[in-house]
């Protein structure tokens, strides 16, 4: 590996072995499966293996890393069981969510969705899947801001980082991101609208385009599943 010798000021060592891993994982870089050394980690970014067994531990608790006394740490495969619990603790917030954005969405909440949406579908034209990834992240916190629950985006971002890795799959097994826009844009108009029926039905058709994914890859790449999982 590369030596990385500078490390941000305003950060932590940890912080940024921590951010690094965590986009390695999520992009696929390092699949399920793939195993990951201590010293490695730590000669890439110059630092002890202290901070490395930090950042280990974090992303551990995110259910990326299995982590294993006198074992290799590997970046840890999907487990089917914890993939419907957490999208099931997703949909439940995210309901409550647009019921709320429905009812309190005013004018300048209008305007940012259309915003949103505009550079949604410029990351389209573009086609650059990690812009629109970025985007698709912040269309989700600003639901949750006019929703006046930016606590709830905190549920939901740790519920989205366990099935980020097929998210990423999905897009880049075909080109996902129309549709996408359009799942957005019809979330927008309810929520907008002051429609909160059409707002959750939007949304749950959104969180659902995902089923099609999952099934696909556990069939197809078995083993980035658990095996017992399959």
């Amino acid at each position: 590996m590369a030596q990385v010798t500078q490390i941000g000021a305003r950060r932590t060592s940890v912080d940024d072995i921590y951010a690094y891993l965590y986009e390695e994982i999520a992009a696929l870089r390092l699949r399920p499966g793939d195993k990951i050394s201590e010293a490695d980690i730590a000669t890439k970014f110059g630092v002890s293996r202290q901070p490395v067994r930090d950042a280990f531990n974090r992303l551990a608790t995110l259910d990326l890393l299995l982590i294993r006394p006198q074992r290799a740490t590997e970046v840890k495969r999907f487990s089917m069981r914890e993939i419907v619990k957490s999208r099931f603790v997703r949909l439940s917030v995210e309901k409550e969510v647009l019921l709320r954005a429905a009812e309190h969405c005013d004018d300048a909440d209008a305007a940012e969705l259309d915003t949103a949406l505009k550079m949604q579908e410029q990351s389209v034209q573009d086609r650059d899947i990690d812009r629109f990834n970025a985007l698709d992240y912040d269309f989700h916190k600003l639901i949750c801001q006019i929703a006046r629950s930016e606590f709830a985006f905190d549920v939901i971002l740790s519920e989205k980082s366990k099935v980020d890795r097929l998210c990423t799959l999905s897009l880049s097994k075909g080109d996902r991101m129309p549709e996408l826009v359009e799942d957005h844009r019809a979330i927008a108009t309810a929520v907008q609208t002051h429609n909160p029926v059409a707002a959750i039905a939007a949304g749950v058709h959104h969180l659902s385009r995902l089923d099609e994914t999952i099934n696909q890859i556990s069939q197809s790449n078995a083993n980035y599943f658990m095996p017992e999982e399959t």
